[in-house]
């Protein structure tokens, strides 16, 4: 049985999705972060990072939401072409998205919403570089309908995660300057997968309400 280690927050709606599409069974562990159970010892030995999502699959344990799509997708055979310039297209945009949109909108995320004051030049910077991203993604959307081309996989599932929360980044008019990214998300969330992966935000009774405790237990270098 796969245990999934879980927060309703973005990355980890990544893998919830990749695994609803699997159809794999799994045992959903929710990880309070707003409690600080990140960083409770049990949990960093299975992440030394203190961050969800983890997956662990026949007692192995993976971290990083886009090692465990890479990793499902290996040992499955199923949402990453094995060879050819498929897979170099899904590598290409995935890692686009690891290393650019997702650290991005994290960063617009907390400086528009948990920074204890306003810095409005570190507001402007990582909304614009959110925006930019989503520019790169929705130029190559125009041209084919899945990032890696006529085929749904792992790094569209990647975009889903955070482009299906785009309004906590850009309010009211979330994704519809980018309407090649809307379609797209929009194509992913009618799949019966993406409807139980989103279904699976209700199931776990988590802290909700940002306090002092919450932002020590999520910024633990900030003080």
């Amino acid at each position: 049985m796969i245990e999934f280690y879980f927060h309703p927050s973005p990355n980890p709606m990544k893998v919830a999705l990749m695994l609803e599409e699997l159809a794999l069974p799994f045992q959903l562990v929710p990880v309070d972060i707003f409690e600080g159970e990140q960083h409770a010892p049990a949990f960093r030995a299975l992440n030394p990072n203190g961050k969800v999502p983890v997956l662990v699959d026949d007692g192995t344990p993976v971290f990083d939401s886009h090692a465990i799509l890479l990793h499902l997708a290996d040992t499955r055979g199923r949402f990453l072409a094995d060879r050819g310039p498929a897979r170099a297209a899904a590598l290409s945009w995935l890692q686009l998205i690891a290393t650019g949109l997702s650290p991005f909108s994290g960063q617009a995320v907390h400086f528009l919403h948990y920074a204890p004051e306003q810095l409005p030049y570190a507001k402007k910077r990582y909304l614009g570089e959110v925006e930019r991203h989503y520019e790169v993604l929705d130029a190559r959307l125009a041209k084919s309908p899945f990032l890696a081309g006529d085929a749904y996989g792992i790094a569209d599932m990647a975009l889903w995660g955070w482009a299906r929360s785009a309004a906590y980044i850009f309010g009211d008019r979330g994704l519809a300057a980018y309407p090649n990214v809307a379609r797209t998300v929009d194509t992913i969330s009618a799949r019966p997968a993406a409807v139980r992966a989103w279904a699976l935000r209700d199931k776990p009774v988590l802290k909700t309400a940002f306090d002092e405790e919450t932002r020590r237990a999520l910024f633990p270098r900030n003080g």
